[in-house]
Formats: C-alpha cells, sequence, structure tokens
C-alpha cells in the first residue's frame, strides 16, 4: 500500500492557516485594547532627539557638521539659538524651511547652538 506523499504537506499547510487565523484574532483584540487605553486619555509623549534629527542636516552640511559644499559649518559657528530657530523655521538660502516640526524647533536650536 502506498502512501500518498502530499498528504504531510497539506496538514502542515492545514495547521499554519489555523495558527495564523487565530494570531490574527489574538492581534485584533490586542489592538482593540491599546486603542481603548489611548482613548483613556494617556497621552503618550514621544521624546524628540535632536541628535537623531540632526542626521538630516548630514547630507548637506557635512558628516561633522563642519559645512560641505555650499552650506555653512554648524559645529563652532557661533550661531545664536534665536537665529537658528529663524533658519529653521522660515529657510535661508539653500536651506528650506520646515525641516524640523514647528514644536521641537527650540530644542533643536538650542543643540545646534551648543555644538562645539
Amino acid at each position: 500500500m502506498k502512501r500518498n506523499p502530499i498528504v504531510p504537506y497539506i496538514l502542515i499547510m492545514v495547521m499554519g492557516l489555523v495558527l495564523v487565523f487565530f494570531l490574527g484574532i489574538k492581534g485584533l483584540g490586542d489592538a482593540k485594547e491599546i486603542a481603548k487605553e489611548a482613548e483613556g486619555g494617556e497621552e503618550v509623549a514621544v521624546e524628540f532627539d535632536a541628535e537623531a534629527a540632526s542626521k538630516t542636516c548630514i547630507s548637506c552640511h557635512g558628516e561633522n557638521l563642519e559645512g560641505a559644499g555650499g552650506a555653512p559649518a554648524l559645529r563652532g559657528a557661533g550661531l545664536t539659538k534665536e537665529h537658528i530657530a529663524d533658519v529653521l523655521q522660515n529657510g535661508q538660502g539653500t536651506m528650506p524651511a520646515g525641516l524640523v516640526p514647528a514644536e521641537n524647533i527650540d530644542e533643536m536650536a538650542e543643540w545646534v547652538a551648543n555644538l562645539k
């Protein structure tokens, strides 16, 4: 008596589909719980990391933010926090406005102003 070689593969496929189905239901339940917690007034604050955000600056101002091409040096430039905030908000020359979210401009300006 010969056994059909495809039967084990079909069983594995069926078990996999059943597992995916039940894990999907579990995930939907967890998502609903998370949504209910968020609606409950808990506000999740995301910390702004100026150093991580500066990765965008590297493309124009150079790897060490010491200037590259037509972009000026940010490190050791002696710029004031107010000037930096103005440039981040309004842009200047080839520097476009809006690269940093408005609520984080002051923190980013402080970080750039303190670069040595």
